[in-house]
């Protein structure tokens, strides 16, 4: 293997002490098929005889409250392409469902719709007036302008991702239920329950399969209540502010339920086939006329009953009518496909002859290769079967920390990028999960860093399979594919971002070549450098990405006037959320030159001929000003005020604030690290110098990081009101009183820039402070930690004190992985195939983790 595709296996199963019993999958195929793992229903046994044996896993004993606890007690599932919640009730269970393409807003709703872009009609205007805004940078005193206004477009049509509804799971009883388990086991990915009703006794499981883009819901009971009455009956539950949804009978066995965004723009539509045994059981589909509240007419309803089962199962599809493909010129930037319902039904009829054990064999089998078996951790905790989760939440102090509820954090995340990231679209703001049609920052693409974040980790743990092979499993006569959780994310870039990116360019900054976007083609080049990419997957989408983004910074920094040392520039620029616009922020000039040397790396493997881009990329790649510099209080610098100047709404298009011009403030909080992006998770600060020299422009290394770890300090450990994603908040601006208020406590907190800075402390070889700012993981005092961060479900929250459901964001459960694998392995890249990589086993790692532990297949 080349250094440029290096995978570091760490001798298949490396420990740092004592000997790693494997935790993971426990099943291995030896020869011919496997028994399958028929669902059982559990005996009166303790947890710790019914979880997986390793601990792996979020257990309750108790179904969640309601409604309102979605985000701080559903469990999710899915499979990229489809998401859904569970609440795990037991006379009637809520099953709350997502398609990762159904959004409102854009071309589906305005046919003129243009990404956030500029009238076509004031191209000239602005591009006179960027020129203009250019030389008031470099010509003021503190080199910065704040009349950008010319370059802001209002945002609208922006529109959200958006939940679509419920399935309902009714039984019919009126038992109570007793000796209740609700478990998502995260060595299996399949999501279980079990109780007892008097003497009988039921199991549930549910899981999504990505062979077949299909979820499944199935009950057992332990007997047969009744051979006449209905025992299960299933219906669609819409949201309210959905147009038009209507849920119809497609045939006795399947429900039917379609209607569009909120806004009357996409299309959506799910089926779903009702399935159950003996094979005497009646299934039956009813429709039924409703009246409507307040007089206003009636609705129809439709659901289907289940007569004499012991088991019944429910497998649903959706989709909608967005295509992916058609959202470039050609197809005037449409994005609009074609009806799902021909495709759905043809989906569905895949399932259908499948059984119930074929279906989650499929399931398990695929979580097996793609997952548990790809890569492996063990930081040496013992399983916790006394105490439910949610009780390890309560209970979860700064102080003691919890390594096997750390452990079980860090192996979630996986399993969340896993579920989410492998369907048409890329992990969002909330993965694949959203409740309702507005969730809160529309759930979309943040690509100032939250996006980054959700795949910092991917790379590192993505295992030991290259990129696009498939992998034999002897227990299914069909072959899993080994699919990529980042193969959507590239996608997206290339059919979303690049032809949007190419209008951004040319409308916005007169340039006739390449596309806009920022922080993303440091991903772009990782995946080859891991080895998770081909050198066929950087031919076809690798290298047209970054050689567009290349050729678009080749026309956009300018030689420093205002300095006038001769460095090349980024004029104007801002950092994320924070002004004044000004030039050379420290976060561009450090991604740009990293971009450069990826051109020159990645060029060999190219097939490109076009020489003259490549030596134009070394000239310019040369006079770069690298933004690194020691400010007058020793810090690396920064920025210090917040705003956000944002361009383009489909872009995420921000000009950032790292500036050349001191302007940092050593009392700044803020949440954003960006002028530290050089020391994690990229590597212009982190790898400095890369030539043995001692110093390079002058400075040393020692005073480089002593200067990121000043800035570091500073910034504090994300516990500040600004850090924590705003000001404190009166009572008296809200109605009614939070927990927060008594306590004195900031409204408003968040988990990533904790993540954030933990990695950046480990990147540091600081143990304790990377555990101690992990283990923050939003306190404000001693008692406060992961159990004010994280709900019961483990979700990473926002206003995590409000009396109704907390807001969920998805970037602090996906870079918790990524902050805890830089505290064990530290490989940062470099600018040129020659120099070596230096591999740091064990840089960071706490003394919580020390006495026993081990990594398998872990890439470099």
């Amino acid at each position: 293997m080349s250094l440029w595709q290096r995978v570091f296996s760490l001798a298949e199963i490396w420990t740092w002490a004592g000997t790693n019993s494997e935790c993971g999958s426990a099943w291995v195929c030896r020869s011919g098929l496997r028994p399958l793992d028929i669902p059982y229903l559990p005996p009166r046994l303790p947890p710790s005889k019914v979880l997986p044996e390793s601990g792996n896993a979020l257990w309750y004993r108790k179904p969640a409250s309601g409604l309102a606890s979605w985000s701080t007690e559903w469990l999710p599932i899915g499979n990229g392409y489809l998401g859904a919640m569970i609440a795990g009730g037991t006379q009637e269970d809520h099953i709350q469902i997502n398609i990762d393409s159904f959004w409102s807003g854009g071309p589906f709703v305005n046919s003129s719709y243009n990404g956030g872009n500029p009238d076509i009609f004031d191209v000239s205007l602005i591009n006179g007036k960027l020129d203009s805004i250019r030389r008031d940078v470099f010509q003021a005193r503190n080199g910065e302008t704040d009349n950008v206004a010319v370059l802001t477009v209002p945002p609208l049509n922006y529109g959200s991702f958006s939940g679509a509804g419920y399935i309902v799971a009714t039984r019919n009883s009126t038992l109570q239920a007793s000796e209740y388990l609700l478990w998502l086991d995260l060595d299996s990915g399949v999501l279980k329950s079990s109780w007892f009703e008097g003497e009988i006794d039921f199991y549930r499981e549910y899981f999504c399969t990505h062979e077949t883009k299909s979820c499944t819901a199935y009950t057992k009971a332990g007997s047969l209540l009744s051979h006449t009455v209905t025992s299960h009956s299933y219906s669609f539950l819409p949201l309210h502010d959905l147009y038009n949804p209507i849920a119809t009978c497609h045939d006795a066995t399947t429900l039917k339920y379609r209607g569009q965004s909120l806004d009357r723009g996409m299309v959506y539509e799910f089926l779903a086939q009702v399935h159950a045994k003996p094979a005497t059981a009646y299934i039956t589909c009813r429709t039924s006329v409703v009246a409507a509240s307040g007089g206003k007419g009636a609705t129809t309803t439709s659901v289907i009953e289940v007569i004499g089962a012991l088991e019944t199962w429910i497998t649903w599809v959706g989709d909608t009518n967005y295509n992916i493909n058609a959202g470039d010129a050609a197809h005037d930037f449409s994005f609009l496909g074609p009806d799902p319902h021909v495709s759905l039904v043809q989906r569905l009829s895949r399932t259908t002859p499948l059984s119930y054990d074929q279906l989650r064999q499929i399931h398990l089998s695929d979580f097996k290769a793609n997952l548990t078996e790809k890569f492996g951790l063990s930081i040496g905790a013992s399983p916790d079967f006394t105490r439910s989760t949610d009780e390890q939440v309560r209970g979860y102090t700064k102080r003691e920390g919890n390594p096997h509820l750390e452990w079980v954090l860090f192996n979630y995340g996986r399993y969340m990028l896993f579920s989410s990231g492998r369907g048409v679209l890329p992990s969002n703001l909330q993965g694949v999960w959203a409740q309702d049609t507005a969730p809160a920052w529309s759930a979309d693409y943040h690509a100032n860093i939250n996006t980054q974040m959700n795949y910092w980790g991917a790379e590192a743990s993505d295992g030991k399979h290259p990129h696009g092979e498939r992998t034999t499993d002897r227990c299914l006569a069909n072959q899993i594919m080994d699919v990529d959780v980042t193969a959507s994310l590239w996608t997206y870039m290339e059919k979303t971002w690049v032809p949007r990116g190419q209008e951004t360019a040319r409308i916005l900054y007169n340039t006739t070549r390449g596309w806009v976007t920022h922080n993303e083609m440091t991903h772009v080049i990782d995946h080859l450098e891991y080895g998770s990419g081909s050198i066929s997957w950087w031919q076809e989408q690798g290298w047209p990405l970054i050689k567009g983004v290349a050729e678009f910074w080749l026309d956009n920094i300018f030689v420093d006037e205002h300095h006038n040392d001769g460095t090349m520039v980024v004029n104007p620029c801002n950092s994320p959320e924070q002004a004044p616009i000004t030039l050379g922020c420290a976060h561009f000039q450090q991604l740009i030159w990293e971009l450069f040397n990826g051109v020159e790396k990645g060029w060999q493997y190219s097939g490109d001929n076009d020489v003259a881009f490549l030596a134009e990329v070394r000239a310019k790649n040369a006079r770069l000003d690298r933004g690194l510099r020691i400010g007058s209080w020793g810090q690396l610098q920064g920025s210090n005020i917040v705003h956000c100047f944002q361009i383009l709404e489909d872009l995420s298009l921000n000009l950032w604030v790292e500036w050349k011009v001191e302007k940092d403030s050593p009392t700044d909080l803020h949440r954003h690290l960006s002028h530290l992006v050089g020391l994690y998770p990229s590597y212009s600060i982190a790898s400095y110098p890369e030539d043995g020299a001692t110093a390079v422009m002058g400075i040393t290394r020692k005073a480089l990081l002593n200067a990121a770890e000043e800035s570091l300090r500073a910034r504090g450990d994300g516990k500040g009101p600004d850090a924590d994603a705003g000001e404190p908040q009166s009572m008296l601006t809200r109605v009614i009183p939070t927990a927060a208020d008594y306590l004195g406590i900031p409204f408003r907190i968040l988990g990533w820039e904790k993540v954030w800075r933990a990695a950046c402390w480990a990147q540091l070889g600081h143990a304790e402070k990377f555990y101690d700012v992990l283990k923050t993981l939003d306190t404000y005092d001693p008692q406060y930690s992961i159990h004010t961060n994280f709900g019961y479900n483990l979700f990473s929250l926002y206003d995590p004190f409000t009396t109704v459901s907390p807001i969920f964001q998805i970037d602090a459960n996906l870079g918790y992985p990524a902050s805890v694998l830089n505290a064990l392995i530290q490989s940062p890249s470099k600018s040129s195939l020659e120099a070596p990589i230096v591999i740091s086993l064990l840089p960071a790692l706490p003394a919580a983790w020390a006495e026993l532990g081990g990594i398998k297949n872990a890439r470099i």
